[in-house]
């Protein structure tokens, strides 16, 4: 057996997005086995895969250079990995490899394709190109260590029975999300002839969803209720999810449910659409040359008056609904 030894430790949609590519790599490669190394809170999302060892640890515990040595150091001692598979490429995963390499460990790295999405986010670039997904760097990876993978980009529905609409109105930064008076209306128009469920996670947004269930009939707040593991099963059985660019779409496509998501200063040519969903289902506005102007939607919008989704019909997503 053939133990590759993966780490990425954040963001969660990052993380989520590894859980497909595994699932089909190990798969056609039913002689490896991954270790994946990331935050104790992501277990649940691997928790289904054959032949991969979740290590959950807590980063205040590593921390500075000298913690990430001796995190090093011991996943080498527990696990002595054939490969080293570095899915996230930062300063703290870079200390590792170098650490592992000064061992004679091969290490692997994601090429996250900065060049290419400086040039796709610079708002004087006009000729916008779609870009290699991300679960296709992820795969590269393992590619590159002489393994065969061909990622098939289609869902996998957990469950034949399923009803009602799953909405997550949420996104870590502004440049994702929908307005919520916008995300209010749609809420109420569904609602007449469906059931649907929110989806959030800290208090502010509880607080919200809370108050949306009581304002609008056919409606139920999941939001702080569940673990992530209860969430994927609630997920699984939703008809459609509805999701910015944001973790929720990424969870869909690990359970198999469609989701249709909503793009503001961010574009799925980035890379980030979820594993298997349609760019039939993605809700944008196209003739924006400025965008997108920002890979993660972290940026100040450059025209100052978020265009991309303040001039969001939200007849455009019922349409896709």
């Amino acid at each position: 057996m053939t133990k590759i030894l993966a780490y990425r430790f954040s963001a969660f949609g990052d993380v989520a997005m590894t859980v497909p590519v595994f699932r089909e790599f190990l798969a056609q490669n039913p002689d490896v086995e991954i270790v994946m190394v990331s935050r104790n809170n992501f277990e649940s999302l691997f928790a289904d895969i054959p032949n991969v060892i979740f290590h959950g640890i807590d980063l205040d515990d590593y921390k500075g250079f000298l913690g990430i040595r001796r995190l090093g150091k011991e996943l080498l001692k527990v696990y002595q990995p054939d490969y080293v598979a570095d899915l996230h490429d930062v300063i703290r995963s870079k200390i590792l490899d170098k650490i592992y390499v000064r061992k004679g460990l091969k290490v692997f790295k994601i090429n996250k394709g900065k060049e290419e999405k400086e040039n796709l986010t610079d708002v004087w670039n006009l000729d916008k190109i779609q870009l290699k997904k991300t679960v296709e760097r992820y795969a590269d990876v393992f590619r590159d260590m002489g393994f065969k993978v061909k990622l098939s980009h289609q869902l996998r529905p957990k469950t034949s029975e399923k009803s009602g609409i799953g909405f997550a109105p949420f996104a870590q930064h502004k440049g994702k999300m929908l307005p919520l008076e916008k995300s209010f209306e749609l809420v109420k128009i569904l609602a007449e002839k469906n059931t649907v469920y929110f989806f959030g996670g800290g208090k502010k947004e509880t607080e919200t969803l809370e108050s949306w269930e009581k304002q609008i009939p056919n409606t139920k707040s999941l939001a702080g209720k569940l673990n992530l593991s209860e969430e994927l099963d609630r997920i699984s059985q939703l008809e459609v999810m509805i999701s910015m660019d944001s973790a929720n779409m990424h969870l869909a496509s690990i359970v198999g449910t469609r989701c249709v998501s909503i793009w503001g200063s961010t574009h799925p040519y980035a890379g980030f659409l979820g594993f298997g969903q349609s760019e039939n289902d993605v809700v944008q506005i196209n003739d924006l040359t400025c965008r997108p102007c920002s890979v993660f939607g972290d940026k100040e919008c450059f025209r100052g008056d978020w265009a991309c989704l303040e001039e969001l019909n939200v007849q455009q997503i019922i349409e896709k609904i």
